[in-house]
């Protein structure tokens, strides 16, 4: 069995973050959150004494001048703060959880004890929330504020569930997020040419390509196209799309790679009703202000490259 060790602030400590979620609670959603509590939880792919855990929660996973933690067993459960709801998020199986690997470096270091598996500690933020909310509205929170669904899992209990859940056999606070699955590698062909609007759509959201419509008919008409055709011909692919190029293009034109927000037309109506036309918001503000500091600069400039190679480089001294 695996263990866990939790960690949050002492109690007389003001949780920043925890205020900050609250506040994004009642201003950008709408919801009424009295107050939220943060938590931070490491489940390590390995059973250790309980000598051997306390010592790594005292001395490598908090500060305990400022921090109080609890060894397999909910931490929530012993806060002096009247939460009402529970929300767990944790990386899905696969995806990279870069604080848990520096954690696993630190027992490797620390004990001269080397985790198994994907990387042996694995890391998640349980969020206390206060406030007289349905499971729906925890729901949203969670999906809506907390939570990256694509890359990161969710568990919502309440006060009243956690007990429960927690002496359950299949607790899912001690659920290692392994990737189990082994499938053999096989490449899957679509044909794009017979679907409607609607299907190309359900396509999108079904793999997560999140491509839009206007996307989703760009890439038919470029792979029906006669010279793609016989380019494909030529190098022994089939007329149909294989899922590896959709993917291609999803990533390629995704938010992250294409900035397709930063570089579209924005129309923005101001609180007076007045309307600005912006084409880039990306040209307009954030690399013509830059523009515009380097010519006040004049001479003194120390900017020597900016809006090349992903790397701005600057004049530090002489």
């Amino acid at each position: 069995m695996p263990s866990r060790i939790e960690v949050t602030l002492k109690p007389y400590f003001q949780d920043a973050y925890g205020i900050k979620i609250a506040r994004q609670c009642r201003e950008d959603l709408c919801l009424e959150v009295s107050g939220a509590r943060t938590i931070k939880a490491y489940l390590i792919d390995y059973r250790f004494t309980d000598r051997q855990l306390e010592v790594l929660a005292r001395e490598l996973f908090s500060d305990p001048v400022t921090q109080i933690t609890a060894i397999n067993c909910p931490l929530a459960r012993k806060l002096d703060y009247p939460w009402d709801w529970l929300i767990e998020i944790g990386f899905r199986p696969g995806v990279t959880d870069n604080e848990g690997r520096i954690a696993a470096r630190g027992l490797e270091l620390f004990l001269g004890y080397r985790p198994t598996g994907e990387g042996g500690v694995y890391t998640s933020t349980q969020y206390c929330i206060q406030g007289r909310l349905s499971r729906a509205q925890i729901d949203k929170i969670a999906r809506g504020l907390l939570a990256n669904d694509l890359i990161q899992r969710i568990t919502i209990v309440s006060r009243d569930e956690l007990s429960r859940l927690w002496s359950e056999k299949r607790n899912p606070f001690y659920s290692i997020p392994k990737v189990t699955e082994e499938e053999a590698i096989k490449v899957e062909e679509i044909d794009l040419s017979g679907m409607t609007d609607r299907e190309l759509m359900a396509l999108s959201r079904e793999r997560v390509l999140v491509l839009n419509l206007k996307e989703m008919k760009q890439i038919r008409e470029y792979i029906q196209s006669q010279k793609v055709q016989e380019e494909r011909a030529r190098v022994g692919l089939t007329a149909e799309i294989t899922d590896v190029e959709l993917e291609v293009l999803a990533q390629t034109w995704s938010e992250h790679c294409k900035h397709k927000i930063f570089n579209s037309i924005i129309h923005y109506r101001d609180e007076y009703g007045r309307e600005t036309v912006i084409d880039s918001l990306f040209n307009t503000y954030i690399q013509k202000g830059t523009e515009e500091i380097r010519e006040r600069l004049g001479a003194n400039d120390w900017c020597l490259s900016v809006f090349k190679d992903n790397a701005g480089v600057i004049r530090f001294n002489d």
